[in-house]
């Protein structure tokens, strides 16, 4: 098959994916997407593929293109409804919790002194997050409303996109680690824990550590759930273990790196990945 990656910085993930369909004897085209142009009267790209798997790290580029694509009629993963979902955590908060599906309690206003009155149903300590984002980046924890109203006007001068917009959200009292799965297709086949000795904040671009999670029917259910409401075919999951309300799914990544859970897993993520989207492909 001839399968197309777009991409916007090659990572480990890309090049590994890359690496693998030419050993699975593929062929592979790779798509700079900041180097591309597409005109609105086009009907196919110049460069044929029977699929592309979507890897810009660039939000915004991910979701433009993958729609691009699929207008010219290539099967795209992620699709850009399910990029759309995801990459905005307002979107994500609300699909899962209305299929009762446990998130971190979330207030979302659009007024900073109403963000600062409501902010006491929750209850501090709060976390603060940009309604796009990724990393752990302007992610910030209050102690007390003191803190939080800084947090609220540093947020208001930023040129983030929505920083007009305020999500805050409970502080979970979980261990100090997370949960990442992994859905590939109709199956949950891998995930991590992510763990910080030193930083309440477990993405592994913050220090984090991967170890190897085993995953139970629960977990594994909840993942399947979770992309049945999300729609996608290659998602990473995000759950916080709450010390007595059980599982809760904090984020959904429709563009999920997993070079830490390949390591500690000896699990070959690109190759499922492949295998899972040529069948799907040929069906």
């Amino acid at each position: 098959m001839r399968i197309g990656i777009l991409y916007d910085m090659p990572r480990w993930e890309e090049k590994n994916l890359i690496e693998e369909a030419k050993k699975m004897g593929h062929e592979v085209i790779p798509v700079y997407t900041k180097d591309i142009v597409f005109f609105s009267d086009d009907k196919k790209m110049e460069l044929e593929a029977d699929f592309f798997i979507q890897r810009n790290v660039s939000h915004n580029r991910a979701l433009i293109t993958s729609f691009i694509m699929e207008q010219l009629g290539y099967p795209t993963i992620n699709d850009h409804i399910t990029l759309f979902r995801c990459e905005n955590k307002i979107i994500t908060t609300y699909i899962l919790s209305r299929h009762n599906i446990n998130t971190p309690k979330t207030l979302i206003t659009f007024n900073k002194n109403t963000a600062l009155e409501f902010s006491k149903k929750i209850g501090y300590p709060l976390v603060i997050k940009p309604v796009e984002g990724s990393w752990g980046r302007m992610v910030a924890k209050a102690d007390n409303l003191d803190t939080l109203y800084s947090y609220l006007e540093y947020q208001e001068f930023t040129t983030q996109k929505y920083k007009d917009i305020y999500y805050i959200q409970e502080f979970v009292n979980k261990p100090n680690r997370d949960i990442r799965i992994f859905v590939i297709g109709d199956e949950a086949p891998v995930g991590i824990y992510r763990v910080n000795e030193h930083n309440w904040r477990t993405n592994t671009a913050l220090g984090a550590k991967a170890y190897p999670l085993k995953i139970d029917e629960e977990l594994r259910e909840l993942a399947l759930k979770v992309r049945e409401v999300i729609g996608g075919f290659f998602l990473g999951i995000d759950i916080f273990e709450d010390r007595d309300r059980g599982y809760l799914v904090d984020e959904v990544n429709g563009v999920p790196e997993y070079k830490n859970t390949v390591k500690v897993n000896n699990f070959n993520v690109s190759q499922f990945l492949l295998k899972k989207i040529i069948e799907w492909v040929k069906r």
